[in-house]
């Protein structure tokens, strides 16, 4: 590393604890998405795999978590795996679904998070939906912050499972469909989300300098604020997140009025 290296480094870090100083600790978002983009591209630009840019992302994930501790935030949403992804070729999908079904086996070994799985969880692979039915019980007595695992996850098939959900519901209690259709509002749709029991985002980050939710939590975000970064996920760095907290701090919450 050069010198050059170095005191840019370190001026990154001034800039990181002076942000972090004049940061408003009741301006902090409780609930954070996370669009974590840019895995591909990274591992293009440094000459690695595209395997080893998804590590690299995963890697990522705890150390993110950690500032979110440090900030106060209360529920994290992090999308690992869309139900677009699947048709991504196997010899890129396979390694992939290793990797995340590793994250979800660290995140709930490490004691600090509760572990939530939000998507479909009959198309993913068996392996994968034991860890994460393993992850969710041995983490349900813990309370730090709500991780919520998006794997194999689509904004529009959320909505029809929970359409279905309360349909269901509703057989299940003798409900007729005439009665339901007189009950149904937004609340009752929203209690059947996958994040029924949550607050919505108040913020959404997506790296990679994509500007666009692509059927992220389309419900929950109606009044989400989004902060698009430049930098690739591995990329991302503790500065760029205070960053889009300082910018989320700034503006002012209207939810439609």
């Amino acid at each position: 590393m050069t010198l050059r290296d170095n005191l840019r480094r370190l001026l990154v870090r001034f800039y990181a604890r002076r942000v972090e100083g004049h940061l408003d600790h009741d301006q902090v978002p409780k609930h954070i998405g996370v669009i974590m983009d840019g895995n591909r591209r990274w591992a293009k630009a440094a000459g690695s795999t595209t395997a080893q840019g998804h590590r690299a992302g995963a890697d990522k994930i705890e150390e993110f978590l950690g500032w979110c501790s440090e900030t106060d935030v209360e529920v994290v949403t992090l999308w690992l795996l869309s139900t677009d992804n699947f048709d991504r070729p196997q010899e890129e999908l396979g390694p992939l679904l290793g990797i995340i079904e590793g994250v979800v086996r660290t995140l709930a070994a490490d004691g600090r998070w509760r572990v939530h799985h939000v998507g479909t969880r009959d198309i993913l692979p068996s392996p994968m939906q034991s860890a994460l039915k393993e992850a969710e019980e041995a983490t349900a007595h813990v309370e730090g912050i709500v991780v919520n695992v998006a794997i194999g996850y689509g904004g529009r098939q959320e909505i029809a499972d929970a359409v279905r959900s309360m349909i269901l519901d509703a057989a299940d209690k003798g409900t007729s469909m005439e009665d339901l259709a007189d009950r149904v509002d937004v609340d009752l749709i929203g209690k059947h989300l996958y994040t029924g029991d949550q607050p919505d985002p108040d913020l959404v980050i997506r790296t990679s300098g994509e500007q666009r939710l692509s059927g992220f939590m389309l419900w929950q975000t109606a009044h989400s604020e989004y902060y698009f970064c430049e930098v690739f996920w591995p990329a991302f760095r503790k500065v760029d997140f205070l960053r889009a907290l300082r910018d989320y701090a700034a503006r002012h919450r209207r939810y439609g009025g």
